[in-house]
C-alpha cells in the first residue's frame, strides 16, 4: 500500500513539475493543438498573445493584431495603463512573406533586427470538449 501511494505522489510531482516548466507559448500551442481553433477572419484582433524568442528564452505580451488575406499584417503591444502601441518593425516568414495564420497562431516572424516572435489569438481557440460524469456506485452492492 505504502510503494502505491509512493508512486502515486511521485507521479503527481512529475507531472506539475513539467507543467511548471513550460513556457507561456509552449502551453498555448499545446491547447490549440488538442482543442483547434476557429478560423482567424481579416479584422483588427484585440485580444492577441504575442510570444517573443530570446537567447531560448520565451516571454508573452498581451497585444492586438490586424490580419488582411490570411496573413499578419501588423501588431499592436499593450502598455500596463491599457495603451497600446504599434510594433514599429518589418517582420516576415521565413520565404519573407508576411506570417501566416495556421489553426490560430502564426508561423514564426522574425523582424529586420533578428527578433522572433508568434502571435496566438487567443479568442480563437474552440472550448473544452464535454467530458462524460463519472457514475458514483451505491455502497451496498
Amino acid at each position: 500500500m505504502k510503494k502505491i501511494l509512493l508512486s502515486i505522489v511521485a507521479s503527481l510531482a512529475l507531472l506539475w513539475s513539467t507543467a511548471q516548466d513550460q513556457s507561456c507559448f509552449e502551453r498555448l500551442e499545446k491547447a490549440f493543438s488538442e482543442r483547434g481553433s476557429y478560423t482567424v477572419s481579416d479584422d483588427i484582433h484585440r485580444n492577441v498573445i504575442i510570444s517573443f524568442f530570446e537567447n531560448g528564452e520565451v516571454y508573452c505580451v498581451k497585444g492586438k493584431a490586424r490580419v488582411e488575406n490570411g496573413t499578419l499584417s501588423s501588431i499592436f503591444i499593450y502598455f500596463d495603463d491599457n495603451t497600446s502601441e504599434l510594433y514599429d518593425k518589418k517582420f516576415y516568414n521565413q520565404k519573407k512573406q508576411p506570417p501566416i495564420i495556421t489553426n490560430g497562431i502564426t508561423e514564426m516572424a522574425t523582424t529586420t533586427e533578428g527578433e522572433k516572435f508568434r502571435v496566438v489569438f487567443i479568442d480563437r481557440l474552440k472550448p473544452k470538449k464535454k467530458s462524460f460524469q463519472e457514475a458514483v456506485l451505491p455502497d451496498d452492492l
